[in-house]
């Protein structure tokens, strides 16, 4: 599934298509896709005009003219593409084809520059909901998110705080959402490796008796601030389902220094481990247990 570098980017190449733009015509070519379409859904579009592309952890955010908001999420294999007013997208350079069967084009946005905004989701994962902004707040999706880890309310203070006294390992701790939210396992376990912590090591270890963040609280942010700013950099990581808008692959997964590369040599300068992988709370853990505590 999409982690936050990989959304960031998707919003960041709709941007251009949708913000200051009007959606003309709304298309739902069936009637759910994980959750049934609002009966209103297509009605409550329509003639709005996208004042502003946000993203919330894994979900994007589409402010509207009108005060709701469209909250999309991609699910396991939903992409976007911005198809111009000639049919024509450009491919970049890190170009690969998404999935062209036009069957799994299930939405499409007919913006008022001309250019069409179609999302296709082969396994229907994704879903698309419209909310009331003042009901943000109540929404379930969102309700109890934790805070953004890039944003100015994470810090290792916060971290700290968020997990002192908690029996459980650092590594589920980072992938509750409601203590930080939009991470996931990818850059969890980079997140982990580049500040030496084991993933097995106690979340509470984050937080002196006084609560007070720890060196290892204050590695770890600057770790998760890193990791995240140079994938979105990279255009996120493309593994199996996540291409840019423009069809272009996201090109960090190049820089995994432990995700996936298990029995290769740690790459920690004098280290001379060995990456290992074990199964942690359902989900594949990569680690160097020589350099990481």
């Amino acid at each position: 599934m999409p982690e936050l570098p990989e959304v960031e980017t998707v919003r960041r190449g709709l941007q251009p298509a949708m913000e200051g733009a009007r959606i003309v015509r709304a298309e739902t070519r069936r009637a759910d896709l994980r959750f049934p379409f609002q009966d209103d859904f297509v009605a409550r579009l329509e003639g709005q005009t996208v004042a502003g592309l946000g993203r919330r952890a894994k979900y994007l955010m589409a402010d509207l003219s009108s005060g709701d908001v469209l909250l999309m999420h991609l699910g396991m294999s939903g992409s976007f593409r911005v198809v111009t007013v000639d049919g024509h997208v450009t491919p970049g350079e890190f170009h690969y084809p998404r999935n062209e069967d036009r069957a799994h084009d299930h939405v499409v946005f007919h913006m008022s520059s001309g250019a069409a905004v179609v999302f296709n989701d082969p396994r229907r994962f994704g879903y698309m909901k419209i909310i009331a902004r003042s009901l943000l707040d109540e929404e379930p999706l969102l309700k109890g998110l934790g805070p953004e880890p890039l944003g100015n309310a994470f810090d290792a203070a916060m971290l700290a705080a968020a997990t002192a006294g908690k029996a459980t390992s650092l590594k589920a701790a980072l992938l509750d959402q409601r203590v930080v939210a939009g991470l996931g396992n990818i850059y969890v376990c980079e997140a982990l490796f580049r500040s030496h912590l084991s993933p097995k090591r106690k979340a509470s270890t984050l937080a002196d008796k006084k609560r007070a963040p720890t060196d290892h609280a204050k590695r770890l942010v600057a770790s998760i601030h890193d990791v995240l700013n140079q994938a979105i950099e990279a255009g996120g990581s493309s593994l199996r389902d996540h291409r840019q808008t423009s069809g272009e692959l996201g090109y960090f997964q190049h820089s995994f220094q432990v995700y996936d590369r298990e029995g290769e040599k740690c790459q920690t300068r004098g280290c001379g481990g060995t990456v290992k992988r074990f199964v942690q709370n359902g989900r594949s853990t990569f680690w160097c247990p020589t350099c990481q505590k």
